[in-house]
């Protein structure tokens, strides 16, 4: 847009707020390499593979071979250049002119009429630069921006080997001169993954993958460039439980350019709900202001507001706070808003309490989070960058990964790094579902640079997103990055002689980090590490206010840490004595494949099929440490998902190529769910076991391209048989049978577990049956109930159906392990709701079992559908139990979710299943191609 001078003055004149702001984001940009061989149109926000492939110039990086084809990309530098910039003013009016860049990444060496501009090396910082004098010198000129991004590969070689790098610093990804795979990636503040992952490719992208815009102001004009808004309990510290009865206190903190009057400035707060009304308006005291910043708080009594609570705890209440700044006789100078929300968070760490151990919890400390004073049991997964590419990452791909989030009765996602910082529109979806965000500060699995340019660097990146989001009530948690405690221990730990990497983390995660959320924020915890054994003692005026426990530990039984393991041993894979005990689950997972479908969009279809090149070249997972060919490796981490299936499923053996591709595919996401499942019911007992286990997140929910990855949900939001067997396993209430056969054993449990924050009375309803679906006799149990008591979030056996000893049982009964099934079923009632849950137990896996023909039968509903559309089928198993039962929507034409899926039928049972439809391009011609498969389907050839 561009004002002339008089309209400028006009409206000037009539706002004191007024300021021009020019969004310089969009198309008509051009994006050129290093020496001019290509240039193509261009848009911003972008990365250079998103424009190279909209021009032609390459194909789909994510499709077939190219990842690793157009390697030749990320290790030239990138030119955006702008179109004419007719919209900036150069008037005396408006005298001052900023570029603000709201994401750069990453060296970006910034100019404006073919004047310096500026440098930045962060892509996780908001860059803004006065270019009032550059634009004035341009003359006649008309404005032009050009911003050219060198190769991180290149960039981060040479940093590695400068005097302040540290060339034995970088823990499991080297500095490989010859491999960008990983690159030195600990040297550049950039999407860490961008380098590769063990489920991400190695692209490396460069671009402005945020907004520019321009601010013009005239003199005694600000410009709100950034906000903290803390809200919190009178007297509360972070990492501390707060008094519930304690007022909140609402502090605002304004980051600006541009000069504020120098009269006094006043600061007030206008908060209205959800539906408009108004709530209140109060001023803000105690006002401190300085030339870049202005902030000022307010108390505000406990019964004007509602609380906000996380999914299936309670409502999302929302306000819009209005955040105004007013200067001589009131008038206001300029405002912002946000969305707020009034609840408390802490991740509580304080010891266990003489009466906790008094009721048998082992001693040590907690790792537990509570909202409002209440302790939840927090269920979950951990969140990926939706997209190898941030720039094309939207809120309708978003909205449906937070959409099945909230149906499937998470409360919490793991804000995995490291990827990226999420942007503020993510979080507002997250506030709006109830999904709390585990947040982290982006490093991981290294050990990080910390001369003085890194440690300021890392010191403004944590300072500007802990003040934008710190709004948000579904933020939950600062950790300081992945798995970094972890490496320390495992590698590096001396308690009495510290050696350089080991002081090197607690200079950057134990004093930089906190420092910059301490400085913020009273409202959230923050830890160094993602997994982590506690703190010693907090000391908030101390450089670094937690004292770590590491290994100091009060006695062999005492609990501290939270867990975070991996098991891909097919032999060991459901053997409960093999899982970690610890106080919360961060990480567990295993791999499995995307279904045909999303291959389909990723890969040529001469490579449909297990395992073609393109299968090989996606999969990352290789052996931890291992060396050599990759294309070995990877078939070395694909057998880990071969050994799984061949030993615990049926393997599918179909005449047909592309048939048997689709079995094997499903097969793998089978053994995938069933081992989650296990696992997830496994910590959720703990709960009410010593360890008083509070959490499990698993590995992962969410996918960025079509490969083998430990992912919940594909790429193209298709969901896994994962996602169903978690949606299950989460229910507020759950049965499950755990059977230990360690040393000999075979001692088969069954217990209760609820996560309600009150107690329930439940019935568990069972039967023995074979896979005919006839009845059975196992000692002395064949079918029945039985009554228990659960306390709040808590677990109780249920003592009756306990057999100490299966294997006698089965052997004394003339029953074959190979043709028993125990089916379970719970019904409990609180708060005018019923809960149900029902789980099988099968002593022999699927692979050895005697399965019959299930005899599915499916009813398809009729019609037309649109978007939000749902559909109901009725499948049903006349002929016998049937396992793992999947309902598959045979085309990419139709998007959406069903509301069960991946389930067991008894003999003679009918379900009926709602699928809701996201898009549907086919206008209802889907239905005709939905079918229904048991694992008994694999025995058919």
């Amino acid at each position: 847009m561009r004002w002339s001078t008089a309209v400028s003055a006009l409206a000037v004149a009539a706002s004191t707020s007024a300021q021009l702001v020019t969004k310089l984001s969009g198309s008509g940009w051009t994006l050129r390499n290093e020496n001019g061989s290509i240039s193509v149109p261009a848009s911003v926000p972008s990365q250079q593979y998103l424009d190279l492939y909209k021009a032609h110039a390459i194909g789909d990086p994510l499709y077939g071979l190219n990842n690793t084809d157009q390697a030749w990309v990320p290790i030239q530098n990138w030119t955006y250049t702008s179109h004419a910039l007719t919209g900036l003013q150069v008037t005396n009016l408006l005298s001052s002119t900023y570029l603000v860049f709201q994401g750069l990444d990453t060296f970006a060496h910034i100019t404006l009429c073919n004047e310096t501009v500026g440098n930045t090396n962060n892509m996780f910082r908001q860059y803004i630069f006065d270019v009032s004098s550059i634009l004035r010198s341009c003359g006649h000129t008309t404005p032009q921006l050009s911003i050219n991004f060198g190769s991180a590969v290149n960039i981060t070689h040479r940093l590695s080997g400068e005097p302040d790098a540290d060339p034995d610093a970088n823990f499991a990804d080297s500095c490989n001169p010859n491999s960008s795979e990983f690159s030195c990636k600990p040297y550049a503040r950039k999407q860490q993954n961008d380098f590769g992952w063990d489920w991400s490719p190695a692209l490396v992208p460069a671009g402005p993958w945020r907004d520019i815009y321009a601010v013009q102001m005239i003199p005694g004009q600000v410009h709100v460039d950034n906000a903290l808004v803390d809200i919190y309990r009178k007297g509360q510290q972070n990492n501390l439980s707060p008094d519930q009865n304690q007022p909140w206190v609402f502090n605002a903190s304004l980051d600006f350019v541009g000069s504020l009057p120098r009269v006094a400035v006043g600061m007030s707060l206008s908060l209205t709900d959800s539906n408009g009304r108004h709530v209140l308006t109060q001023s803000l005291g105690g006002i401190s202001k300085n030339n870049e910043t202005i902030t000022g708080s307010t108390s505000i009594s406990s019964s004007s507001v509602k609380l906000w609570w996380p999914n299936g705890m309670g409502a999302q209440t929302l306000y819009t706070a209005k955040i105004t700044l007013t200067g001589l006789l009131g008038i206001p100078i300029t405002s912002i808003t946000r969305t707020v929300g009034f609840r408390t968070i802490v991740l509580n760490m304080s010891p266990v309490s003489s009466s906790e151990l008094a009721q048998g919890v082992a001693p040590g400390a907690h790792w537990q989070f509570e909202v409002n004073g209440q302790p939840f049991y927090a269920k979950g997964a951990n969140f990926i960058p939706p997209d190898a590419f941030w720039p094309r990452v939207n809120s309708t791909q978003v909205g449906q990964l937070f959409d099945l989030a909230q149906a499937s009765h998470m409360n919490m996602f793991r804000v995995w790094s490291s990827g990226a910082y999420l942007p503020d529109w993510m979080y507002d979806m997250a506030d709006e579902k109830g999904i709390l965000l585990w947040s982290e500060f982006q490093f991981s699995d290294a050990e990080y640079p910390n001369a003085t340019s890194y440690l300021n660097n890392y010191e403004a990146e944590a300072y500007y997103n802990t003040r934008r989001i710190n709004h948000h009530p579904s933020l939950a948690l600062w950790a300081g990055g992945n798995e970094l405690e972890a490496i320390i221990l495992f590698y590096f730990f001396s308690a009495d002689a510290p050696g350089t990497l080991q002081k090197k983390y607690e200079q950057i995660f134990l004093e930089v980090l906190p420092k910059c959320v301490y400085a913020n924020t009273k409202s959230i915890s923050y830890i160094p590490s993602s997994t982590y054994h506690g703190w010693l003692k907090l000391d908030f005026d101390s450089v670094m206010p937690q004292v770590p426990r590491y290994l100091n530990t009060t006695g062999p039984d005492a609990i501290y840490a939270n867990t975070d393991a991996y098991n891909y041993d097919a032999n060991s894979m459901f053997d409960i004595t093999s899982y970690p005990i610890g106080r919360f689950a961060a990480e567990f997972g295993f791999i499995s494949m995307p279904s045909s479908l999303t291959w389909s969009t990723a890969a040529p279809p001469d490579q449909m099929f297990y395992p073609s090149q393109t299968v090989i070249n996606h999969n990352r997972h290789t052996p931890f440490g291992a060396s050599g060919d990759q294309d070995q490796l990877s078939l070395a981490g694909i057998q880990d998902m071969t050994a799984a299936v061949q030993k615990h499923l049926p393997v599918p053996a179909k005449k047909d190529a592309g048939a048997n591709f689709t079995a094997w595919c499903w097969t793998t996401q089978v053994v995938h769910a069933d081992d989650m499942v296990h696992q997830i019911a496994f910590y959720r007992r703990g709960s009410g076991m010593k360890e008083k286990q509070m959490g499990a997140l698993y590995w992962m929910f969410n996918d960025l391209w079509a490969a083998p990855t430990w992912s919940a949900v594909e790429s193209t939001n298709r969901q896994k048989v994962l996602y169903y067997a978690a949606r299950d396993i989460f229910s507020p209430v759950i049965v499950n049978a755990y059977y230990n056969t360690s040393g000999g054993t075979s001692d088969l449990q069954v217990w209760v577990t609820s996560d309600l924050f009150t107690s329930i009375s439940a019935t568990v309803s069972y039967s023995w049956v074979n896979y005919a679906g006839e009845a059975i006799t196992v000692g002395t149990q064949s079918s029945g109930s039985s009554s228990v008591d659960v306390g709040a979030i808590h677990s109780t056996h249920v003592t009756d159906l306990h057999v100490s000893d299966l294997n006698s049982a089965l052997s004394g009964s003339s029953v074959d392990a190979k043709d028993a099934l125990l089916q379970l079923s719970v019904s409990a009632k609180s708060g005018g709701t019923t809960y149900t849950h029902s789980a099988v137990f099968h002593p022999a896996t699927l692979a050895e079992a005697k399965l019959r023909d299930p005899g599915l039968a499916l009813t398809k509903p009729t019609g037309n559908s649109g978007k939000g559309s749902k559909y109901t089928f009725t499948v049903s198993a006349p002929n016998a139990v049937a396992a793992w039962v999947w309902l598959d929507v045979a085309t990419n034409a139709v998007t959406g979710y069903w509301s069960d899926n991946g389930f067991w039928l008894k003999k003679g049972e009918s379900r009926s299943v709602v699928f809701t439809v996201w898009e549907d391009w086919s206008k209802g011609k889907w239905v005709a191609g939905v079918t229904a498969i048991s694992i008994w389907d694999n025995t058919l050839p």
